[in-house]
């Protein structure tokens, strides 16, 4: 099975090929249909595996591979309820070091899950829309504050 891209940019898992056509497979419905062989290219920057990651909705996918433990999942719930929240508060509030909540800060940040704020006058953190969107598809709830301060990271 290798990853096939449509002339319209649909992609597909290459199943089978014949000399006119080939049986491909839509990762997002499961549906097999017969596409002309001259209508569809490889993939070469991307594993068959990678394809079917794709079925995933962005938000869901980036949360998968940016949160590496409960900690920072944890983190991210927190602050889908309570946020947003400065750095101060969490520290207090939470058991774990200054270095390690910085790196797991760090890490959502990068993955535009949460966004740098402002709370009360200091540093803080909330989440973004994308972290909005993937703690709900999960089923956490996200009924947190209203935002404020100011949106320094937000896109």
């Amino acid at each position: 099975m290798k990853p096939v891209q449509d002339d319209t940019g649909k992609r597909y898992v290459l199943l089978k090929r014949s000399e006119h056509a080939s049986l491909v497979r839509d990762p997002e419905t499961g549906n097999e249909c017969y596409v002309q062989n001259d209508r569809l290219e490889h993939l070469e920057d991307e594993s068959v595996l990678e394809t079917a990651a794709r079925t995933v909705d962005e938000p869901v996918r980036t949360l998968l591979t940016a949160v590496h433990d409960e900690t920072a999942l944890g983190l991210l719930v927190d602050l889908g309820e309570r946020g947003p929240l400065g750095v101060r508060e969490m520290l207090d509030a939470y058991d774990c070091c200054e270095s390690d909540l910085h790196g797991r800060l760090t890490v959502l940040t990068a993955a535009d899950l949460i966004v740098e704020t402002d709370v009360a006058g200091e540093r803080g953190y909330r989440l973004a829309d994308e972290g909005e969107v993937a703690l709900e598809a999960i089923g956490a709830n996200t009924d947190a504050n209203p935002r404020s301060g100011d949106d320094r990271g937000e896109h």
